[in-house]
């Protein structure tokens, strides 16, 4: 059968390395630290979007009303979260897919809301950047996710129709931008996104190991010849 995938369009904090739980889990220390709490329900805001949808040092000041300003809280957390960020691997079945699609022909492309500094340098640190033919980031568009700019960007950079090209994304944000420009969008969810809402993607899995080329082919067939295959495969 021929397939039906001409790209494949990975989000990047989540779905190919897990550096969304380093990033709460630091936020979460450090509100500790000064006394204060955070729920999870306030910081995933900023999930799959920009750090600007939830202001945690802004928070932290107004629950402490510590004299430490924002930029030093700012700065002492990346610090904390970068470090922990720099141990990671990518997670389970990423590169099995990108040897998969590269092998196969099928255009590749990064999609993120991140700044390119921080995604090209841990694609650079893992050795997966060779993969890709276009890394766009949050520099790249006027808008980041939910916004579906990302994606018309990168299936015109791309030279695919938004229906030839599948989005793999692990955040609601991400999959909103990816439904609205046109592409079928695979959910992957990670330990922080697994406790939300992903059902506005095509397919859920539970890791990228259960997904290859021909396995999405087939529900891109489906899909695309008016048979709905389903929301959620586990």
């Amino acid at each position: 059968m021929i397939s039906p995938i001409r790209a494949l369009i990975f989000d990047f904090d989540g779905l190919i390395i897990d550096t969304e739980s380093p990033e709460f889990e630091t936020w979460l220390e450090m509100f500790r630290e000064f006394g204060a709490g955070l729920k999870f329900e306030e910081w995933v805001a900023c999930l799959g979007t920009s750090a600007d949808a939830f202001d945690a040092a802004s928070i932290l000041y107004q629950r402490t009303g510590i004299s430490t300003d924002n930029l030093t809280l700012w700065t002492e957390q990346k610090k904390r979260s970068i470090q922990k960020a720099n141990q990671l691997s990518p997670l389970p079945g990423v590169i099995n897919l990108l040897q998969e699609a590269k092998n196969a022909g099928i255009g590749l492309a990064v999609a993120s809301s991140s700044p390119r500094a921080w995604v090209q340098g841990h694609l650079e640190r893992m050795g997966l950047i060779s993969y890709y033919q276009y890394i766009l980031t949050k520099e790249d568009v006027q808008n980041v996710k939910p916004a579906p700019d990302l994606y018309l960007k990168a299936v015109q950079m791309l030279r695919v129709e938004p229906a030839q090209a599948v989005a793999l994304e692990d955040s609601p944000n991400g999959i909103k931008a990816a439904r609205q420009a046109g592409l079928f969008c695979v959910a992957i969810p990670n330990p922080i996104s697994k406790r939300l809402d992903l059902s506005e993607a095509n397919l859920i899995f539970n890791s990228l190991t259960e997904v290859n080329l021909q396995i999405l082919a087939d529900f891109v067939s489906s899909n695309n010849n008016g048979h709905s295959p389903g929301k959620i495969k586990v």
